[in-house]
């Protein structure tokens, strides 16, 4: 009976053995996988921030002649909405815009629809005038690198991101201090802007933008008006052929003009972008809009 008992004990260690030996070979084997995917995963090092800059600044300089190729080969269309509030945040008016936006030539029709008795009806997407407060303080258009915009911003690189699956590095900013140049009321404005931007890190394009007001800005001394809050971003896509378009605009204003206080809420949305084959025309629009005075229709 022992020897038996002892033959089936070695047997049995045998078996764990070569079980365990197994288990080792399969552990051994499959061990690269895992260390590959984790080399994967290491973040390629940052560029340095000056190199950024100066790569997107030359994007920039670009920007105008691809707006102008995507309009002449997409059609998209394009959504505007623009609300009035009071202090207290009661919506006062609304307007909303759509524009039908095609490469080839087409009659520009426009359909105003006006409910109640609108008397201070303003342009979708109103705009900063030097005379008024009446809206925009900021455009994607007014932080296209360019020498003198870099001169009066302190820029830190602050990671990289990955949105709509390509890689951004984002880059913070904030105003130099002492004086800068303002020859404009978009000067001031401008030159109290702090926020983020996000910059491909292929393209070199600007992708999108989160930026607000460091300071009061006042409209001829305080007597015209003032803009206390402001906070403006936008986001941009990229199409198929390597060409960028707005695809959302937000921003949000409480300011005063003259003795009226202004809270307004912007927000513009691209959609239905799809290219148009052999289309090389002029851009034009087709355009619909409809204006909503809450305060007059109670």
């Amino acid at each position: 009976m022992l020897p038996g008992r002892a033959g089936f004990g070695i047997q049995r260690l045998k078996f764990m053995k070569l079980t365990g030996q197994t288990i080792a070979l399969f552990v051994l084997l499959a061990s690269p996988i895992p260390l590959v995917a984790q080399s994967n995963d290491v973040a390629a090092p940052l560029p340095s921030v000056s190199l950024v800059l100066q790569r997107a600044m030359e994007q920039s300089s670009r920007e105008s002649d691809l707006d102008r190729a995507f309009k002449q080969h997409y059609s998209y269309t394009r959504t505007r909405v623009t609300e009035y509030r009071s202090s207290d945040g009661d919506l006062e008016s609304r307007e909303e815009k759509t524009n039908e936006s095609q490469p080839r030539a087409v009659t520009t029709v426009q359909h105003a629809q006006t409910t109640g008795h609108a008397t201070d009806v303003r342009p979708a997407g109103a705009t900063l005038d030097g005379e008024n407060i009446r809206g925009k303080a900021f455009d994607r258009k007014d932080f296209l690198l360019n020498p003198d915009l870099l001169n009066r911003f302190q820029f830190t690189l602050a990671g990289r991101e990955i949105i709509n699956g390509r890689p951004a590095l984002m880059v913070d900013f904030q105003p130099k201090s002492g004086d800068l140049p303002e020859q404009s009321i978009k000067d001031r404005f401008i030159n109290r802007a702090a926020g983020r931007v996000w910059v491909d890190e292929q393209d070199y394009a600007l992708v999108k933008a989160d930026l607000h007001l460091t300071q009061r800005v006042n409209v001829f001394g305080g007597l015209v008006g003032a803009v206390w809050k402001c906070n403006y971003s936008f986001e941009r896509a990229r199409t198929d052929d390597d060409l960028w378009f707005v695809r959302n605009v937000d921003w949000h204003l409480e300011g005063r003009a003259v003795i009226v206080r202004r809270v307004i809420d912007y927000h513009e949305q691209w959609t239905n972008v799809r290219k148009t084959v052999g289309s090389n025309s002029t851009h034009s629009l087709t355009a619909t809009a409809s204006t909503t005075n809450l305060l007059e229709a109670k």
